[in-house]
């Protein structure tokens, strides 16, 4: 009789044992699973989602519309972001000030530009989102003259938004990230610039905390990735 209670009772603690288990292996399964949903999107120190493009009067105008970190440092380390709006002036005058005003969101932003001797062309900075306009006016002053120049954004319908260009990246260089991510999360930067040349197209760079940058150059529309770049 004591032989059959002691069957049963190392049943028992077999049951017991492997049902210990299997919860041990679920809660690991678990854990695994939600260690590895990073957004990585999150890591974006850098983000240029429109361009606004103008010109009249022997005046070109670029907009941009930025959310940038502050200290601006590509160290591999994402801070907090700040949205701004820099727009870039080129002239055929060589007048020594221009000053550039324009209304958005209800509010009127107005300043001087700054000359950039190496690049030869003015700039001006402030907090304004411009990010989903279609178009904007801006209002140049100089030599007592005053120009109406109309922008219009590059983007169109066939636009990526920079989230579907990105997810499109990861996708095809799921290993890069995989390789900078551990259990706190990605160790890394990512910069996302809208440009226009000719046509729309995204940059990207992948900037490591050792310095080191990978970047690639995507058509817009399309998605597909013309070029990589190790530095």
């Amino acid at each position: 009789m004591s032989f059959v209670k002691s069957c049963h009772s190392n049943k028992r603690k077999l049951i017991f044992f492997i049902l210990f288990l299997v919860e041990i292996i679920s809660i690991a399964i678990a854990f695994c699973s939600c260690k590895t949903q990073i957004n990585y999107f999150e890591y974006v120190s850098e983000l240029r989602s429109n361009i606004l493009l103008g010109e009249t009067e022997g005046l070109y105008a670029r907009v941009y519309a930025i959310e940038k970190e502050q200290p601006y440092i590509a160290d591999g380390i994402k801070r907090t972001v700040n949205k701004r709006t820099e727009i870039y002036l080129t002239a055929q005058t060589s007048e020594k000030e221009y000053i550039l005003s324009f209304e958005t969101n209800g509010q009127t932003y107005k300043g001087d530009t700054v000359y950039d001797n190496v690049k030869s062309e003015y700039y001006f900075s402030c907090d304004a989102d411009v990010s989903m306009l279609s178009d904007l006016m801006l209002y140049i002053e100089y030599d007592g003259h005053k120009v109406a120049l109309n922008t219009t954004s590059a983007r169109n319908e066939n636009t990526l938004s920079p989230e579907d260009a990105f997810h499109q990246l990861y996708n095809e260089n799921v290993k890069l990230f995989e390789n900078l991510t551990d259990k706190y999360g990605f160790t890394g930067e990512i910069y996302i610039r809208l440009i226009y040349e000719d046509a729309a197209y995204y940059y990207f760079g992948v900037i490591e905390k050792n310095g080191k940058i990978t970047a690639f150059l995507m058509n817009a529309e399309s998605g597909k990735i013309l070029a990589k770049r190790e530095n």
